[in-house]
């Protein structure tokens, strides 16, 4: 049966159907070849996506939308801008701090590639960066959208791990701001003979107040959407509700730069980019039954542990398989064709599946600035109008620095459940 339904699968990729059709079309087949009775297709993919936890993906979806509407990026790369904008690739420095506060609005990286691109990667050009390396940089940058909390990607693995996703949101504070650091200090060394580099005055005393002033609210923003979670107040799908109504304040009354004829704009976009994510799930989830119903998972997995006794050994040839999944297929698809195979071994292992859901979130992180079918890199693309063959060469450095912290998280579980567990986060 496994290789039946991984060779269709395979088969519609390589011509070219898209994944959430591939997964669909693979399952129906392979239905029909076992004879299992086709009526669960469509009782499965109803059953998936009618789930309260998984009201969160619209509605930050949307949230992420509105902010972006609101005016709030560009007043975040402003506040970054006078902060360490005076220093020596400071505009390095901005796009990733940037990229991490707004992963922390729209819990999407295409999202922050597509809000942040459009005004920093002129900028750095405009200031002496190679325009390759700074789409590049604002590629890899916006995967930190689905590890830095609140995460999309969280969200559907909690669900499938059924794992608790507040802890998951906590435990992905620190990897998030890691492959942070990792990201400026690649792009130091691939700037270190950059003699073209322009660098802003060092802002007063008063244009730093005045630019945060202008940024609070935007600041402010996953202050209240991750207080009120890890406060207790809300679950992560009614934060999500919260983001939406706090996005349409700021944006209608604050800002001003939402206006009421723009609302019905906004939800088609937010619907269009819902319906998407929530078809893949669908299909996928049944993709993910089968899966398990053929016991394809289970003796995927004892094949697994025997490759190896080691635990260094499976937790290596793991990362494998998420960095190869992540250059062909989202992360999404990755989540529920993967973790049916391998939270059984890690439970084996006796490895938490909050650290196991995070170091997989950061591979997938990882392949979504990766060739050749890296979604950032594509929305990067269009934003340069520079070729996929050209950004790939120079997103090299960045994947291997975030390899590096890749393999830190996995071997040092502390540094994701340390911020969970001094938080009490359950």
């Amino acid at each position: 049966m496994a290789l039946v339904l991984f060779g269709i699968f395979t088969g519609l990729l390589l011509l070219n159907i898209p994944i959430a059709i591939s997964l669909g079309l693979s399952t129906i087949l392979s239905l029909i070849i076992f004879d299992f009775p086709l009526s669960m297709f469509p009782q499965i993919m109803y059953a998936s996506i009618g789930k309260f936890t998984l009201l969160a993906i619209p509605f930050f979806i949307l949230a992420g939308i509105i902010m972006e509407y609101a005016g709030i990026s560009k007043r975040l790369i402003k506040f970054a801008n006078v902060l360490v904008g005076h220093f020596r690739g400071g505009l390095a420095i901005v796009t990733v701090i940037v990229a991490c506060f707004f992963a922390a609005i729209s819990g999407s990286g295409p999202a922050t590639v597509a809000a942040l691109g459009a005004i920093l990667i002129p900028a750095m050009v405009n200031a002496g960066y190679d325009k390759g390396m700074s789409s590049a940089l604002i590629a890899s940058a916006g995967g930190i959208g689905i590890v830095i909390p609140p995460s999309i990607a969280f969200v559907v693995y909690g669900v499938l791990a059924e794992v608790s996703i507040g802890r998951l949101f906590v435990a992905g504070i620190i990897p998030g701001l890691l492959m942070g650091i990792a990201l400026i200090l690649a792009s130091y060394y691939v700037m270190r003979n950059n003699e073209n580099l322009i660098t802003y005055p060092k802002a007063t005393t008063k244009e730093i107040f005045m630019a945060f002033k202008d940024a609070f609210w935007g600041i402010l923003s996953p202050v209240i959407i991750l207080g009120g979670i890890y406060g207790g107040f809300v679950t992560p799908t009614e934060a999500a509700g919260v983001a939406v109504v706090y996005g349409l304040f700021v944006g209608l009354f604050i800002y001003k730069e939402i206006k009421i004829k723009d609302l019905g704009e906004l939800l088609v976009k937010a619907s269009i980019s819902s319906a998407t994510v929530l078809f893949i799930i669908a299909n996928a989830s049944v993709f993910a039954w089968l899966l398990t119903t053929g016991r394809i998972a289970t003796d995927m997995a004892n094949a697994l542990m025997g490759l190896t006794s080691s635990t260094i050994g499976i937790l290596l040839i793991m990362n494998v398989i998420f960095i190869i999944a992540g250059c062909f297929i989202d992360a999404i698809s990755a989540y529920y064709i993967l973790v049916p195979i391998l939270l059984p071994v890690i439970r084996t292992l006796g490895i938490d599946p909050v650290v196991f859901g995070v170091f997989m979130t950061v591979n997938l992180a990882i392949g979504l600035a990766t060739p050749p079918v890296g979604i950032n890199l594509y929305v990067a693309c269009n934003i340069s109008k520079l070729s996929l063959q050209e950004i790939s060469k120079k997103v090299l450095p960045f994947i291997v620095a975030s390899i590096i912290v890749l393999l830190m998280i996995t071997f040092i579980p502390q540094l994701s459940l340390w911020l969970p567990n001094f938080l009490g986060i359950r």
